[in-house]
C-alpha cells in the first residue's frame, strides 16, 4: 500500500470515530513495575482530545511465569497496576506516541490508555498492545471480549514474550479466544510488513538487559518468529512479536546506550502495526 493511499484510508477511518472517541474513559494511570506515577511527567499537552490512543492491555498475570521470570511484582491486584501487564509502562508508551505524531499525519494522545476488558470500553479503542504476553491468563469471560473485539474490527499486538514456556501459556489463553483459528507465521509478502516501510529485513529486536549481556535475546534456541491470527477475510487481527522486545525499543530509543538499530526496527514495526490496523 502506498503511504499516500495509507493516510487517506487513516484519516476518512477517524474522522467516522472521532464522535464516538469524545466519550472515552478518561486518561487513567497506574504504578509499573518499571516505574511509579510521577516518574514519567505527563506531557503538557496530555489532555488534547485526539483521533488515536495508544490502548494498553490490562490482564490478570498466570500463575506459571511465561520463560522463568516472577509473574507478579510485589503482589496486590493487576486492576490496580504494579502487574506484569505494565512492563516498560509508561515509559515506552509515551516514546512511542511522538515518534507516531512524526512519522504519520494520525492526530495521536500523547499518553497511553490502560484498558481493561471487563470494563466494557475496549470497542472504542481500534488498536490494542499487550506485553509480556507469555505470562497473562485471561479469563474465559475475557476471552470472549477478546475475539467479540477481534471480530469486529480491533486489533491486538502481542510482544515480548519468550520460549517454549512463555508460548505455551500465551496459546492456553488464547486458545480460548479462538479456539478454531491457527496462529500462523507471516510471510514477508504480508501487507503488515509493507504498509508504511517494507520491513523484508527483520531481526530480533533486543532488550536492553539483553544488550548489557552482549546478546539479543533472552533465552537459549530463542530466534524471533513474526506470527498473527487472520480472520475469514484475511485481515490480521492479532500480530506476535514472539522472541523479540518491541517494547524497550520503544522505550529506550532515546538512551545512547541502546544501539540504534534495534530502536529504529522497533518504531518502524510499531508504525506499520497501527497504520495496518487503522486501514484494514
Amino acid at each position: 500500500m502506498k503511504w499516500g493511499r495509507a493516510s487517506c484510508c487513516v484519516g476518512l477511518g477517524l474522522s467516522t470515530l472521532t464522535v464516538v472517541w469524545a466519550f472515552h474513559r478518561p486518561f487513567r494511570e497506574f504504578n509499573g513495575v518499571e516505574y511509579r506515577m510521577g516518574d514519567i511527567a505527563l506531557p503538557p499537552d496530555w489532555q488534547e482530545p485526539t483521533e488515536w490512543v495508544f490502548a494498553r492491555l490490562m490482564y490478570p498475570p498466570s500463575p506459571y511465569g511465561g520463560y522463568g521470570r516472577g509473574f507478579r511484582y510485589g503482589g496486590g491486584d493487576w486492576t490496580k497496576g504494579f502487574s506484569i501487564w505494565t512492563q516498560d509502562y509508561p515509559r515506552a508508551d509515551r516514546h512511542f506516541t511522538p515518534a507516531l505524531r512524526r512519522l504519520t499525519r494520525l492526530h495521536v494522545r500523547s499518553v497511553e490508555q490502560p484498558v481493561n476488558l471487563d470494563e466494557g470500553d475496549v470497542y472504542d479503542w481500534p488498536w490494542l498492545y499487550a506485553v509480556q504476553t507469555g505470562s497473562w491468563r485471561l479469563t474465559n469471560s475475557q476471552a470472549a471480549t477478546l475475539r467479540e473485539y477481534l471480530l469486529r474490527g480491533g486489533f491486538l499486538m502481542c510482544d515480548d514474550f519468550w520460549g517454549e514456556s512463555g508460548w505455551a501459556v500465551f496459546m492456553e489463553s488464547m486458545q480460548r479466544v479462538f479456539p478454531n483459528r491457527p496462529v500462523v507465521d507471516l510471510p514477508n509478502t504480508e501487507a503488515l510488513f509493507h504498509t508504511v516501510y517494507d520491513l523484508d529485513d527483520r531481526y530480533q529486536v533486543a532488550s536492553k538487559g539483553s544488550v548489557n549481556r552482549g546478546r539479543t535475546d533472552k533465552c537459549e534456541g530463542c530466534p524471533p518468529r513474526w506470527r498473527g491470527i487472520y480472520d475469514d477475510k484475511g485481515r490480521l487481527m492479532v500480530a506476535i512479536t514472539f522472541d523479540s522486545d518491541v517494547g524497550d525499543s520503544w522505550e529506550w530509543a532515546d538512551d545512547p546506550s541502546y544501539p540504534q538499530k534495534f530502536a529504529a526496527l522497533g518504531i518502524r514495526i510499531g508504525v506499520n502495526y497501527v497504520v495496518y490496523a487503522m486501514t484494514h
